[in-house]
């Protein structure tokens, strides 16, 4: 059960600027755009125009009814159920009468067989409901116009924007309609598949570290100075680093604001998941053996603990206060490397850090370890509070594909918005990891290695010349100036980056399948704060494209 990513906590504030800075130029950008063909089609008077079509969506979204938006999402909802398009529940319900034929049986394997019921479970969700309900945002207001049963409603005293919050509403409460009861079923159908293991079903609440990593001398720096690493064994992905057996090599954690408040009934719990790598085949039975010493790096108290088999693949649990290393029973008694006996809250953990080495002791082996490999357990949360919380993600998801379905359909007929709403989610769901290794000078998979020549001048430079990416060209004014447009057109790129959400942080099946709480502060937050950030100016769009509309014209 280990995570493949680092979850990290969302920098909010540092969201909020580059959101500021990329609204601030697209809206420059189109309002110059438009200012100048309005002002070439019709003069002074186009923009004038521009200008009174400006004001009015401050003074028409200041004006908007909640009774009428709300009348609008109700005539939503009920059009919705008069074409039948709940029947999504009847294939949800066929999907799960015979899923269980293919899950694994919980005697081989209950941890694997336990994720894969729940992966299983929030993915169908998943790609039942968006798809459905996407369809309906796109379609709803073109077919609306070549029926022309809108233009009723535009006879009425209702506002553009308000046509559009009521069909977003309408929408999303279908959706959430839909997710409520394929949600329920499907956490009913995992509780009935895994009755006599569903206390393996849990919530763990973790408390990550900073990680950094001492030399097989023991040193921080290595021999150019640099910050020292863990070894490199081969991996396309650098996600892991690995610690040399025997050696002075260490993995060190720090963690901040550790008190005994906070942990699990006054336990120490700590919880890792380290790969192991043999050099040689040794004991092939046996486990790779390794050790955790407690630091205070305030008062400099260090405790070693008892060593441990590193179980690959699977929970290691070791509870700081307990013998339950070996075996053995009864409370344990923490003493120093002098051999005097230590307290846990006063002496260990006083002051809210603390560091945790981590050591691989069998000789010619190697231990890797990444940042959430290793953390302090809190007290686990009930299972359902963390498939809500996958739940609140997905209906997140949904949100953002039923906006820009609604705003796709002011302005395009009801094939187009639905190609458009799939390659926008597709982009941003397929490809957001090759925009951002685009945009960025780091390695996405190890960020100690800088990118060189991302630009097409420079990189144009550079394969003729046989230089690679970590190569640093000559300082010229040749140089200088490809670099001035070459940091242009990245910069173009970066822009376009951020036009694309990233659908795939709103997936929290990694969290709730491997027994994790989905945190607040690296999933929920950032997918609160990405789906604000794009539903706001997409609705405006579709204010403004229904608005410029000529509704006769189908």
């Amino acid at each position: 059960m280990q995570l493949s990513f680092d979850p990290r906590p969302f920098d909010l504030l540092g969201g909020l600027k580059v959101w500021g800075v990329v609204c601030l130029v697209v809206v420059a950008l189109a309002w110059g755009i438009a200012g100048l063909l309005m002002f070439l089609q019709s003069g002074a008077p186009g923009l004038a125009r521009l200008i009174d079509l400006t004001t009015g969506l401050i003074r028409d979204f200041l004006q908007t009814s909640p009774r009428r938006v709300w009348a609008l999402a109700v005539h939503t909802f009920r059009e919705a159920a008069r074409k039948r398009a709940l029947w999504v529940f009847a294939v949800f319900a066929v999907l799960f009468l015979f899923a269980g034929w293919f899950m694994p049986e919980l005697k081989q394997s209950p941890d694997m067989a336990i994720r894969n019921y729940v992966s299983f479970v929030l993915r169908t969700i998943t790609w039942l409901t968006i798809p459905v309900v996407g369809l309906l945002a796109c379609w709803g207001l073109p077919e609306d116009i070549r029926l022309r049963s809108l233009h009723t409603v535009v006879t009425k005293p209702v506002r553009r924007q308000e046509i559009v919050l009521g069909r977003i509403v309408g929408f999303l409460g279908i959706g959430l309609l839909v997710l409520l009861i394929v949600g329920s079923v499907g956490y009913v159908w995992i509780v009935r598949q895994v009755p006599e293991n569903f206390g393996q079903v849990t919530a763990r609440v973790p408390i990550y570290g900073e990680l950094r990593f001492l030399t097989r001398e023991g040193k921080s720096e290595d021999e150019q100075g640099m910050e020292a690493s863990g070894v490199n064994v081969g991996d396309e992905a650098i996600f892991r680093q690995f610690v040399e057996g025997n050696t002075q090599a260490r993995a060190i954690w720090r963690f901040e604001g550790v008190d005994m408040n906070r942990l699990q009934n006054g336990q120490l719990i700590l919880e890792s998941t380290f790969q192991s790598f043999r050099t040689h085949k040794g004991k092939v039975d046996q486990e790779l053996l390794g050790q955790f010493t407690l630091v205070n790096p305030k008062n400099g108290v260090r405790v070693p603990l008892q060593t441990f088999f590193n179980r690959e693949f699977r929970r290691n649990s070791y509870n700081v206060t307990e013998r339950n290393s070996r075996g053995e029973g009864g409370k344990l008694e923490l003493k120093d490397e002098q051999g005097r006996t230590v307290d846990l809250a006063k002496d260990v953990l006083d002051g809210g850090q603390l560091d945790v080495e981590v050591a691989c002791l069998s000789p010619g082996q190697f231990m890797g370890m990444a940042r959430p490999d290793l953390f302090i357990r809190l007290p686990d949360r009930a299972f359902l509070t963390a498939y809500g919380k996958g739940l609140f993600s997905i209906f997140l998801m949904l949100t953002m594909i039923v906006v820009l379905g609604v705003m796709s359909g002011c302005f395009l007929k009801g094939p187009v918005a639905t190609m458009l709403t799939g390659f926008i989610f597709l982009v941003g769901r397929l490809s957001h990891d090759f925009l951002q290794q685009l945009t960025s000078d780091k390695l996405l998979d190890n960020p100690k290695l800088q990118m060189r020549g991302r630009g097409l001048l420079e990189s144009l430079y550079r394969l003729p010349t046989h230089l690679g990416p970590q190569i640093e060209v000559e300082d010229n004014t040749t140089q200088r100036v490809i670099k001035a447009i070459d940091n242009i057109e990245l910069n173009a790129l970066w822009g376009v980056k951020y036009l694309f959400p990233d659908f795939t942080q709103f997936d929290a099946t990694a969290f709730v399948a491997n027994s994790f709480d989905v945190p607040w502060d690296a999933a929920l937050l950032p997918n609160l704060a990405t789906t604000i950030g794009f539903c706001v100016p997409w609705i405006i769009v579709g204010y403004f494209a229904l608005k410029c509309r000529e509704l006769e014209a189908k």
